[in-house]
């Protein structure tokens, strides 16, 4: 018997981004669920169903395909036994045109062997994963400028709202769908890490619990690492270093910092920045020491999340073993440190720029230098003094350390000064 190619799934692998290697594994792994065994597909079938050798998979092979496209077999250009399908005639539009066609037409197949005689629902895609994900690169550009804004906030979590509203806004692939989750996981994470940095807990403790939920739909083990993370952070920032411990606990014991060593160096750094809390040198030093070494381990040429920037610059390294320092009272380190971070972060990261040039002034002061820790205080730009929560906190322990250190003299009155200047214009 004559073979066919079948264009139809050629043409929807094309359309969602889909490999023969990486369409077998997603269908080996719907079979898993569907039976309790996974699929025995490489690259091989695949390639077989697309050249036309096999015509009609199996069943549990066809309801594994079916589950991961969104589509009928038939519509995906399968056979059943018995039925013939005729050769497509040679190609005489354009190769592009043609290609659009098909795939329209397939998305009608599928709405038609759904529900006979309704109009064709409409198909979600990679192109809206796109879309949401550079408004998600849109959202980590904002946090880096201003951070901790109720504005970032509700934006994220309205942007989270709008990828589950994709959901049920037509019919999509199974790797479509695991995406639109992830994206509604990564708003929910930006919302609440704003409302961390803006010291909103309670808020915080909200998008957490959503955006938990929604990492596990999704599978994606960065962003799962990325809302742990932040919920040490979070823990940390409240005072509470055991859960802050646990919560890092489950971030580094996931299986992306095996696979990729500058998730495990974050891991580690921010763990330290925890153990600062405790007052355990020794356990801080081993634990900048292996995030260290796993950043160089790092291979820094890989595409990573966009708000892994700073990880992968070293600058968040600087910037946590600043923060373990400082809460160590290891004043020196902690100053060396925050000079290298300032060198290191982007132009664009204002908002730590801010928050580790007041840690620089505090580590300082503490060394008895109230002169060069007020000028470096007031480096700080008025709109992170004013506008954000924590910054503002943190200067107003500086003046009140500055003011116990160096009571009366001409630098707490230049200090005065300047700060009543910039809340003038709040």
């Amino acid at each position: 018997m004559e073979t066919v190619r079948n264009t139809a799934l050629e043409a929807w692998m094309d359309e969602n981004g889909h490999s023969s290697n990486s369409l077998a594994e997603a269908v080996n792994r719907a079979q898993e669920r569907l039976t309790g065994r996974p699929g025995g597909h490489d690259g091989s079938s695949v390639r077989a169903w697309k050249s036309g050798r096999i015509r009609w998979p199996k069943s549990a092979t066809r309801k594994a395909l079916e589950d991961v496209t969104g589509l009928p077999a038939i519509a995906l250009g399968f056979v059943p036994r018995g039925r013939t399908r005729s050769a497509p005639a040679p190609p005489q539009e354009d190769p592009d045109m043609k290609r659009r066609t098909l795939v329209g037409g397939i998305a009608a197949a599928a709405a038609a062997a759904a529900a006979p005689g309704t109009a064709a629902p409409r198909r979600i895609g990679m192109s809206d994963v796109d879309r949401l994900q550079h408004r998600f690169a849109e959202i980590i550009a904002s946090d880096h400028r201003h951070g901790g804004q109720l504005g970032i906030e509700q934006r994220a979590a309205a942007l989270a709202d709008e990828a589950l509203n994709l959901q049920n806004a037509g019919s999509a692939s199974q790797r479509v769908r695991s995406s639109l989750y992830s994206c509604a996981a990564s708003f929910r994470s930006s919302a609440m890490w704003a409302a961390i940095d803006g010291r909103r807990y309670d808020d915080a403790k909200v998008h957490m619990r959503e955006a938990q939920a929604l990492a596990e739909m999704s599978g994606d083990q960065a962003i799962k690492f990325r809302i742990w993370s932040h919920a040490g952070t979070m823990y940390r920032h409240m005072g509470r270093p055991a859960d802050a411990l646990a919560a890092n606990d489950v971030a580094r014991g996931l299986y992306i910092t095996r696979r990729d060593p500058m998730f495990a160096c974050l891991g580690h750094a921010r763990q330290a920045a925890t153990l600062g809390l405790t007052g355990d040198t020794a356990a801080v030093q081993r634990a900048l020491d292996c995030a260290q070494d796993a950043l160089d381990r790092a291979n820094r040429g890989l595409a990573r999340p966009v708000w892994m920037a700073a990880a992968c610059d070293g600058a968040e390294l600087e910037t946590l073993a600043l923060a373990a320092h400082l809460r160590l009272g290891n004043f020196e380190q902690a100053e060396a440190h925050a000079h290298r971070s300032l060198t290191l972060l982007r132009p664009q990261m204002q908002r730590d720029r801010a928050i580790n040039t007041v840690r620089l002034a505090h580590a300082q002061l503490a060394q008895g230098d109230a002169d060069a820790a007020t000028a470096t205080a007031m480096k700080v730009p008025a709109d992170a003094a004013t506008q954000h929560a924590r910054v503002s906190r943190m200067l107003q322990d500086f003046g009140a350390a500055l003011r116990a250190t160096a009571h009366g003299s001409p630098t707490v009155k230049t200090w005065i000064e300047y700060a009543a200047a910039w809340r003038a214009t709040a």
